[in-house]
């Protein structure tokens, strides 16, 4: 988890803080520019007040499920999609709105990813690649991979862009 203000990942509890009317997750150095709204809670405090109510029994309750994220693959549209996808769709003598209700899209949704204003998504694109024969969606190779996710880790933050008034 990253923090909002600076970008850096968070090492250890984050803070939800209230700067300027706003809650974010921060780090534990930034949860100083504002009001720290819940601060992370050791394991040995005690968390609910007073008697419980209703039955609880130990032994009935389910242990939470752990869920381990599996390395998805990568893909990302080829750099002529609307050429390709124009030209394979006029050698199967199909117009835009045929196209389109074969994929079950609108006619300016096809006309839209044909002219290059709209990026179809993985879905449609993938809709497009079986209907019309065609390659569109092509693997991300690790070091491509890599270098995207330096690179999005990098985005502007709201602490480059906002001016902190320290109180």
């Amino acid at each position: 988890m990253n923090c909002e203000i600076c970008g850096m990942e968070i090492k250890g509890q984050p803070y939800k803080t209230k700067i300027d009317n706003s809650v974010m997750i921060t780090c534990k150095e930034c949860s100083s520019y504002g009001k720290v709204q819940n601060a992370p809670q050791n394991n040995n405090q005690r968390r609910g007040k007073g008697k419980t109510r209703g039955r609880s029994n130990q032994n009935n309750r389910q242990q939470p499920r752990t869920y381990t994220k599996r390395p998805r693959d990568e893909y990302e549209l080829i750099d002529d999609y609307e050429k390709v996808i124009r030209q394979a769709r006029e050698r199967k003598h199909l117009t835009q709105k045929q196209l389109g209700e074969k994929l079950y899209e609108r006619e300016s949704v096809i006309a839209h990813i044909e002219s290059g204003k709209m990026v179809p998504d993985t879905k449609t694109a993938r809709k497009l690649e079986k209907a019309l024969n065609i390659k569109i969606i092509e693997k991300l190779e690790s070091d491509e991979r890599e270098f995207q996710d330096q690179r999005r880790f990098r985005e502007a933050t709201i602490g480059d862009i906002a001016k902190i008034k320290r109180s």
